[in-house]
């Protein structure tokens, strides 16, 4: 599949999250970052939720909202959603639609073993519906801080 370029429109799409069913036009008009992490509960992805948990104002104030992605099932993320307190909805994308789209799925060693699994990967969405950022392979430390620092220096 080929992979989404910077200033591509987003395809049409409809999938479920902790705040219903999403599709496309809720990326409209504001700003959007999407995160992508491998797996609920397990210690990068969530420290990689409190850190945009704990920076989500500073997001609001520049008209950004904050969305993560896995393939986790609904179940799985309200635990991790009550657990963690995160503020803002996920999505379980098991049918790996937004997966797809994003092209984020990657052979990766686990254990020794090779998993088809998400690469953390973060997208900034505008206002329009169109890529505007991309980071692949994401390493967590800073990763929230720099996303935030790529926006403030836009807006």
């Amino acid at each position: 599949m080929s992979q989404l370029e910077i200033g591509q429109a987003i395809p049409a799409f409809t999938v479920s999250s902790t705040a219903g069913e999403l599709t496309q036009d809720h990326l409209l008009g504001q700003i959007t970052v999407l995160f992508f992490y491998p797996k609920d509960n397990t210690p990068g992805c969530t420290t990689e939720s409190q850190n945009f948990r704990d920076a989500l104002s500073q997001f609001q104030q520049l008209g950004v909202q904050i969305i993560g992605v896995s393939r986790d099932t609904l179940a799985s993320h309200e635990r991790f959603i009550d657990k963690q307190t995160l503020n803002f909805p996920l999505i379980a994308d098991t049918e790996e639609i937004l997966c797809n789209i994003f092209n984020v799925i990657k052979m990766k060693n686990m254990y020794g073993k090779q998993v088809r699994g998400i690469e953390r990967s973060t997208f900034v969405i505008d206002a329009q519906g169109a890529l505007l950022h991309q980071w692949r392979g994401v390493r967590v430390p800073g990763h929230v801080d720099q996303v935030l620092a790529t926006l403030t220096a836009q807006h």
